[in-house]
């Protein structure tokens, strides 16, 4: 794992989305401003439309470059900053505001955004890698079945929380028909049927569910996590593993290590794919690949130690 020691960060720039959430975003800016202003920084500010984001917010940090840029947001705001300054020397910096939080949880970056805020002051820097899904950025999470559905489906409706994520979950569950799936990786071949599987660059999804333990945001390999069909009899189990780190002693799941692979699906012509909590269909086969180093990303002196 590779980090290197605090720079100044004295310019900053904070990528907002107005209108997501229950935080006043008003009253956020002027936290962020009395915060920077007592600390001798500049705080300026990037309000994504959902129209041509990720080239206007590229196209600022361009033209007025920030010593580091920081997502206020949920999981959606952070891999769209992400996808911006991968490749690039600017680090990103973690606001946690979502439901999820998902990178953030695995980074161990404060859920507080107060506290957070404190990473412009006293920070490491910890450079890790990033994903290509068929094409498409992914800093943290990509799936595709089951959860791929419910997150669909949960991001089309207007209640947002865990309480509405297990409605549509238990609703999807009754009716779900798991698809088969050929994978080709790297260092093996797999086929077989699946509830869902999971491209995996961290460990933990923002529901706390650990679906690939042990694994690395920085070890330039990802992990495709595989959940097979189960019966109901068997969900209790499988969900006591899945919060509890103990994924692969489950009769029902298997870990994939690989560096790139492609994924067909029987039948399909298009997958359903969730990346870093926003969905979308892909057309298939599905590529993906491990891009290493691609990302530097603010984190706690005592997170970026323990990871070491």
């Amino acid at each position: 794992m590779e980090t290197t020691s605090p720079a100044p960060l004295y310019r900053l720039l904070f990528v907002l989305n107005p209108i997501s959430g229950d935080i006043d975003k008003a009253a956020l800016q002027t936290t962020i401003r009395q915060y920077c202003a007592e600390r001798g920084r500049t705080a300026s500010f990037f309000f994504t439309t959902g129209e041509q984001d990720l080239a206007r917010l590229r196209a600022q940090v361009a033209a007025h470059p920030p010593d580091a840029v920081f997502a206020a947001g949920g999981d959606g705001t952070v891999s769209l900053v992400a996808e911006a300054l991968s490749g690039t020397a600017c680090p990103l910096g973690i606001l946690p505001l979502g439901s999820g939080n998902g990178l953030a949880k695995d980074l161990g970056i404060p859920l507080v955004p107060e506290q957070a805020l404190r990473l412009s002051w006293e920070h490491q820097i910890r450079r890790l890698d990033t994903l290509r899904v068929g094409g498409r950025f992914a800093a943290h999470l990509a799936d595709m079945g089951f959860n791929a559905r419910v997150v669909s489906r949960f991001n089309a409706g207007k209640v947002r929380g865990p309480a509405a994520y297990v409605r549509i979950a238990t609703q999807e569950y009754a009716a779900y028909e798991p698809a088969t799936y050929h994978i080709e990786t790297d260092r093996e071949t797999w086929t077989g049927p699946a509830f869902m599987l999971t491209m995996a660059n961290a460990n933990t999804f923002g529901s706390n569910v650990v679906i690939n333990p042990d694994s690395k945001l920085d070890d330039g390999q990802f992990e495709i996590c595989l959940i097979a069909p189960f019966p109901n009899a068997a969900a209790p189990g499988l969900l006591f593993r899945l919060y509890t780190s103990t994924f692969d002693a489950s009769d029902y799941t298997h870990r994939l290590r690989c560096h790139w692979a492609r994924i067909k699906v029987a039948g399909a012509d298009q997958v359903l794919v969730q990346l870093d909590g926003e969905p979308c269909y892909l057309p298939a086969p599905v590529a993906v690949e491990i891009r290493p180093g691609t990302l530097r990303v603010l984190v706690p002196a005592a997170t970026a130690e323990t990871a070491a």
